[in-house]
């Protein structure tokens, strides 16, 4: 299914830098909804499980006529059953439940990791190599975007003024679970289409989740979600995950894993973008100055050597 030419390349990058974007204004939205108390994280998780399992599952029904059906064997089922909990489960719960007692910054620090992380395991599980472009890429972009948080404005929309331990703690699983994900799996992603592929994923983890969120969703008044949170919702549901989880695997076919996970550093620049817009902070030469060095340190890391075929 993946492809190496110039064009699905780009193709690539295209797909995963909207998917991160899409993650950037994921995370305002998340603040909001935890602000209001009103749903729960596994509810959350849960709702956004049960509306892309449906939107991936039509999508498969509606493509039949037109794309040959895909039979997924039993062993591969049962690797991405690991996948859906290393890649949506684990990294989805702990983050929603991390930035309700975890201040923004740290968030946004604790998110740097993940590129360093999904280097490494792409070394040791698909044979990616560490060369010094690449590691130098990934240091540059990390120096960089550290630089970026803390040259921007952080407001506590949470009320959040100290990082809870177990914060850290959730904060830095959600860069390993996704970290081993990106640098584990893509052989697997590889075999199937992205429907028949995140199908699976997301059915998988619904049936995950809702052993815990089943009293949760019976007991919950729905009736006093606000307006604006339900729109939130809506848009974690479909933009945040069936679209950005759609573009994620489609990315993953066609660029190397530490690339994947390097446009993470896309949602602290579309932070600083959206308080700029919002009047919350102001564009400076360093702000400048670090989403330059990021995306050079991007180019860095697509210009070294990718692991042999």
């Amino acid at each position: 299914m993946g492809t190496s030419t110039g064009g699905g390349k780009l193709a690539g990058h295209l797909a995963v830098a909207g998917a991160y974007a899409i993650f950037g204004l994921n995370i305002v939205f998340c603040k909001d909804i935890a602000n209001a108390a009103l749903v729960s994280p596994i509810v959350l998780f849960t709702l956004r499980a049960i509306g892309a399992s449906l939107l991936f599952w039509g999508l498969d029904l509606f493509r039949r006529p037109f794309a040959p059906r895909e039979h997924v064997g039993g062993p591969d089922l049962l690797r991405i059953v690991a996948a859906s909990a290393l890649g949506l489960f684990i990294p989805q719960l702990t983050f929603l439940k991390a930035i309700t007692i975890s201040t923004s910054i740290d968030t946004a620090i604790m998110g740097t990791l993940s590129p360093i992380f999904t280097m490494f395991f792409a070394f040791f599980f698909v044979g990616e190599p560490i060369t010094g472009k690449k590691a130098g890429g990934v240091a540059l972009s990390f120096a960089a975007v550290l630089f970026l948080i803390f040259n921007s404005v952080h407001g506590e929309s949470t009320g959040t003024a100290v990082t809870a331990p177990l914060g850290w703690a959730l904060l830095l699983l959600n860069s390993l679970s996704f970290s081993l994900y990106l640098g584990l799996f893509r052989p697997l992603i590889n075999r199937y289409s992205v429907v028949t592929f995140m199908k699976w994923m997301f059915l998988f983890s619904l049936l995950m989740s809702l052993p815990f969120s089943w009293n949760g969703m019976l007991t919950m008044d729905w009736s006093v979600i606000p307006g604006k949170v339900a729109w939130e919702i809506g848009y974690l549901i479909f933009f945040a995950t069936f679209v950005a989880y759609f573009l994620i695997p489609f990315g993953q076919q066609r660029i190397r894993p530490t690339l994947v996970s390097l446009y993470n550093y896309l949602q602290p620049i579309i932070a600083t973008f959206v308080s700029i817009w919002a009047g919350l902070d102001v564009l400076t030469w360093q702000k400048v100055l670090a989403i330059a060095l990021i995306v050079a340190g991007v180019l860095l890391v697509n210009r070294s050597r990718a692991a042999k075929p």
